[in-house]
Order: C-alpha cells, then structure tokens, then sequence
C-alpha cells in the first residue's frame, strides 16, 4: 500500500496476542466490568490477560491470546528504529483472530498503553485509522499464508525455538542482499507457532537456548540488519564533521 524507498525489510509480528473480547465471554464479571468502565460494548474491548484472567481459562489457546501490550512494546521498538526511519522497513501485524494490521512507516503509534489500545479498538471498529484521509493503519480479515502470498517475499525466515540453532548476524546477513526478504516472530507469550505458518518457512531459527520476547528478538533482528546494510555508519556521517573520526566523548 505504501511505497517504500530502496530495499526494505517485511517484518511480520504473527499469530499475534491481539483481539477483541470473543463473543462467547462477553458475559463474563469481568468482561462487563471493563467495558462498563471504557463505555463501551463488550465486543468492542480488546481482551486483555491483566483484566480477563477469569473469563480466559477456559478459552482455546489461552496462553497464546490476551496480550495487546506484548504488541505494543514490540511494535513501539520496530516502528522506532533508523531502519523504519529510513523507510526501510515495512510492517505488519498478523493476529490469532486472522486479522492484519498495515502499518505505515510514517506512523507514530502512542507510547501510553491506554492510548495504544484506544487506537487499535478504533481500528477493529473503522478498518482503518484515521477513517477519514490517507491511511495510517488499515485493518483487514487475512490469513498469514494469504499475506506471504500477496507480498511475494524472496526468502521467508521465522524465529522460533523450534528452528535451528543460529546467531541473528548468520541469519540477516546473507537476506540484507535480497531484494523483498521477510522475517516473521511470533507475537504471544507461550506456545509454538501453527502448522501453517511454519510451513511458509524457508528458513526457521533459534537466536537462544531459552525463549525470548518478541520486542528483544523484534530488536535484535531489525538492529542486525542496520548493520548489514552500513545503516549506523551512514546515519552517523550526517553529523560527523568532515576529516574527523568518532567522536570520543558521548
């Protein structure tokens, strides 16, 4: 949707922890008491583990759902980075309800919580935001297989503790020369990733002997190829004066 300079980087945050409260909980103490609080219907409030623990115990998948803020923290360190700065990065955000997220790489999301969950519950009610003018986020019903397809990646990568032992510098180098490569973390808390996504893999890797969080894996993929495309160097000759070297003092 958004044109993107150079040779961007498609950053998938998937099966990610976002959704509205389910129509089966609405009914629920604690469903109705959120949303009597947000004056709002309880299909229209996104499910929330620190608010829902009660209603969500008997839910499919529990430990994967119920975790806005793990998307939120990982999308404020993406959508902050040089790369996204540079217009190198494009990103999307594929949720367990089959749901994605479009993100323009000139938006900046709300660093507040609250203010991030008002965005995205607007964004389930309108399809996009702001629902007047240009875009900044678009929501649409898509499964990841359906996206992969659509964006036509050259080589698709996941992390995941179920892929093969490698650090994020032998991962990303060798896509940095590509000119569509994909990454996809997964955007839950516990759990593995479906049978159909990892069958979109080319490739699978595991940076850690133990599992990490999305925003540090987010962090650590998106830094590793700043570097590999010379991105810090190139950011820092901007203020650098000529003939001169690092600066010694910070």
């Amino acid at each position: 949707m958004w044109a993107v300079p150079g040779l961007p980087l498609l950053f998938v945050l998937a099966e990610s922890a976002l959704e509205r409260v389910p129509k089966e909980l609405w009914k629920h103490p604690s469903i109705v008491r959120t949303a009597r609080a947000r004056r709002k219907r309880p299909g229209a409030i996104l499910l929330d583990r620190s608010l829902h623990h009660p209603a969500m115990r008997n839910l499919p998948d529990a430990d994967k759902r119920g975790r806005p803020d793990l998307v939120h923290t990982t999308l404020l360190a993406v959508m902050g980075s040089p790369l996204n700065r540079e217009g190198l990065l494009r990103t999307y955000v594929h949720t367990l309800d089959g749901h994605v997220i479009e993100i323009d790489p000139s938006t900046r999301l709300p660093k507040n919580y609250n203010r991030f969950v008002g965005l995205i519950e607007q964004l389930y009610e309108e399809g996009q935001v702001p629902p007047g003018g240009p875009p900044l986020l678009v929501l649409k019903k898509e499964s990841i297989s359906h996206l992969v397809g659509r964006l036509e990646p050259d080589k698709v990568v996941i992390f995941t503790t179920e892929g093969e032992p490698k650090t994020v510098e032998e991962v990303i180098r060798p896509l940095s020369g590509l000119e569509k490569p994909m990454v996809i973390v997964g955007g839950f808390p516990h759990g593995s990733f479906t049978d159909e996504t990892l069958s979109l893999a080319d490739e699978t890797a595991r940076i850690d002997p133990e599992g990490l969080d999305a925003w540090v894996v987010a962090s650590r993929v998106v830094y590793e190829f700043e570097k590999a495309l010379g991105l810090p160097e190139k950011r820092l000759a901007k203020i650098r004066s000529p003939g001169h070297g690092p600066s010694q003092a910070s």
